[in-house]
């Protein structure tokens, strides 16, 4: 269903069963999967590649120009998974040539106002709280809780199952399953109930807080916490994604446990 006061270029391609509200606009290179709703006063630019069944509310822009002074009219685009539901007046801007993309994954949530810039990554079942926000060049693993007006400094990385707390500052890199928080953003916890939700074990949760107790909580530095954790740890999937995650930082991740 089509409203016959929202605009769509000829050349847009839309599935079947997509509702399109009034006043929207879509542009020439665009693609809509089936069963997508877009509310009223959406804007879907060039480049955008929206899923199936996603629902896009009033006032979102999709797949605008990168707000990077490097960015020359490079052909890039958004790509949106299926499932996938933005609230009002998101943003999300398409890739420049590092990247050619911005990804956003299936099943996520982005609440309103979020800001999604240029060349991010993110993974399937995440969850954005109103007023979060990331600069260029961002990658957000799987299943990621980033609560309200979260900022992301550009180039930084978010490991899968993390819990980011409201209103923190991201400079450094955030490893996997940890829960983060304070000013400067600090490890406090593992996302145990996250965890728990997703069906991980007590001996997987237990793993997992072992692994960061000897990396933050013991006082090693990180080469030589890295170092023991491997020789003392089996090889399993989650010690090595964590292990893996931490030596290919290049930004470093943030500090560990503080008391004060």
């Amino acid at each position: 269903m089509i409203q016959p006061l929202a605009y769509i270029h000829p050349q847009a391609k839309i599935a079947d069963n997509v509702v399109i509200e009034p006043f929207v606009t879509i542009h020439k290179n665009v693609e809509i999967g089936e069963g997508t709703w877009i509310g009223p006063n959406v804007t879907i630019m060039d480049g955008a590649r929206i899923g199936k069944n996603c629902r896009i509310f009033p006032g979102a822009v999709i797949s605008g120009a990168p707000q990077d002074l490097k960015y020359n009219g490079e052909d890039t685009i958004v790509e949106i998974g299926d499932n996938t539901t933005i609230r009002e007046c998101v943003t999300i801007n398409r890739g420049t040539k590092d990247r050619w993309r911005t990804k956003i994954g299936n099943n996520c949530l982005i609440m309103a106002y979020c800001h999604i810039a240029h060349d991010c990554e993110v993974g399937n079942y995440c969850i954005f709280s109103n007023n979060t926000t990331l600069a260029g060049h961002i990658t957000v693993g799987d299943y990621v809780v980033l609560a309200g007006m979260v900022a992301i400094h550009q180039f930084c990385n978010v490991g899968s199952h993390a819990f980011v707390t409201g209103g923190s500052l991201v400079r450094k890199d955030v490893p996997p399953y940890v829960k983060a928080a304070r000013e400067p953003l600090s490890y406090v916890g593992i996302n145990s109930v996250g965890l728990r939700r997703r069906g991980y074990s007590s001996d997987e949760i237990n793993e997992i807080q072992d692994i960061y107790r000897t990396l933050f909580v013991k006082n090693y530095n990180v080469t030589a916490a890295l170092d023991i954790i491997e020789a003392e740890k089996k090889p399993t999937e989650v010690r090595d994604e964590i292990l893996d995650f931490i030596r290919n930082s290049n930004r470093g991740i943030m500090r560990g446990f503080s008391g004060a």
